[in-house]
């Protein structure tokens, strides 16, 4: 029994944002029903890399989930989906502002049948604001917000970062905060509500250090020029021999002093804090050092004592470190189609509630039959909304890209 296990969320999202926030609901023990476009699907479904053609990351962000095909721009639809919120808990979309209420399935709808239930909308900017309206992708909203104003060199061009910081940091994770907050809230009261969660909002959450600076000197942070981001050798990135890097993060004097130590450099030990011309010898000096040796010869030296030093890992060092071994995070589960696959593992830890695989990322529709009966539909009725495009045909198990 996971800690979630008596709750029900209809996912009408997709792509990353909502199914990594309903991701980890699942993984803890919540009945998720995916709502899905009859013969399409998510996006996520057939985008590449795939395995024995379904998108690799559908199989990935999408595991514990049901599948249910439903034409929600259908009369038959809506009110499927009415029945649907009536005994659920949680909705969560991410449509622009004003679709559902287009469809008649906004939260002033559904509260008229489910006073108790928590309505969450997740989009890049927001339900009010000159930007509402605007398509986005995490570049857009962390360009937006300042961060990725910040990532980079001194004097070079943002960075595009690796990793979706606004899709998850800003998005994923505040609507799981959110709705969260809102069951415990409602367990109190036996009230739900509607949460108004904005990627870019939720990013900019994330300047806290770079904020408070900001309000502290009314001056404007510039990439490269701030504790954390390579003002300072101390914190920093360091190329080794064999072409692989370092991470130096001893911002605090007792690491340094420890690291310097190590390295035979107790002269450099009062330069901690230095000036910025001492700040720029003193990274030219450890780009130096670190280049005569591999990256492995330093990680032997330093990681283990108390510096904070370690190695930038390539995705498949990461993979195989026996650290990330230990916290069993990463394993494999079977895929009725795909076969054994592997997959990332539970990052919250619980004692008595741990996360859990219970089945596979659906076929497009898997549930659908299953759902309806649920409803009390007979078989009659199921083919009478196939027949009119409500629902979707039998479960596919091969698609082309749309």
């Amino acid at each position: 029994m996971g800690v979630l296990s008596d709750v029900k969320v209809l996912d009408l999202t997709r792509l990353l944002p909502g199914p990594y926030c309903t991701l980890i609901m699942a993984d803890y023990g919540a009945e998720v029903i995916k709502i899905e476009e009859p013969g399409k699907g998510d996006y996520i479904r057939w985008r590449t890399p795939a395995i024995e053609s379904i998108g690799a990351r559908h199989l990935t962000v999408n595991r514990n989930k049901k599948s249910v095909e439903l034409n929600l721009k259908t009369a038959e639809g809506q009110q499927i989906f009415k029945q649907l919120a009536a005994e659920a808990d949680v909705i969560i979309e991410s449509f622009r502002p004003g679709v559902m209420q287009r469809l008649g399935l906004s939260y002033e709808d559904i509260v008229q049948v489910n006073e108790r239930i928590v309505y969450c909308s997740l989009t890049g900017y927001g339900q009010t604001g000159p930007y509402q309206h605007l398509p986005g992708h995490d570049i857009n909203y962390i360009g937006y917000s300042g961060i990725l104003g910040l990532i980079g060199e001194k004097d070079g061009k943002p960075i595009v970062p690796g990793v979706q910081i606004a899709d998850i940091g800003g998005g994923s994770l505040m609507a799981l905060a959110g709705i969260c907050m809102a069951l415990f809230h409602r367990d109190r009261t036996g009230k739900g509500q509607y949460i108004d969660v904005s990627m870019m909002d939720g990013a900019i959450t994330w300047l806290y250090a770079a904020m408070s600076d900001y309000f502290a000197s009314d001056t404007t942070p510039k990439r490269g020029t701030t504790r954390l981001d390579g003002q300072f050798a101390f914190y920093n990135v360091y190329e080794t021999r064999d072409g692989k890097y370092i991470t130096v993060g001893a911002s605090e004097l007792k690491f340094w002093k420890k690291m310097c130590e190590l390295i035979g450099k107790e002269e450099w030990i009062p330069l901690h804090e230095g000036p910025t011309t001492v700040q720029e010898q003193l990274k030219q000096d450890l780009a130096k050092l670190f280049k005569t040796h591999d990256q492995q010869y330093w990680v032997d030296l330093l990681a283990r004592e108390d510096t904070c030093v370690g190695p930038v890992h390539d995705i498949d060092e990461m993979f195989n470190d026996p650290h990330i071994t230990a916290r069993e995070m990463f394993t494999e589960m079977h895929h009725p189609i795909a076969g054994m696959i592997k997959q990332i593992g539970f990052p919250i830890k619980f004692s008595e509630t741990p996360g859990e695989i219970y089945t596979h990322a659906p076929i497009l529709g898997e549930h659908t039959t299953e759902i309806l009966t649920n409803l009390g539909y007979s078989t009659e009725d199921m083919k009478h909304f196939r027949t009119a495009g409500v629902i979707g045909q039998t479960p596919v198990t091969e698609h082309a890209e749309p």
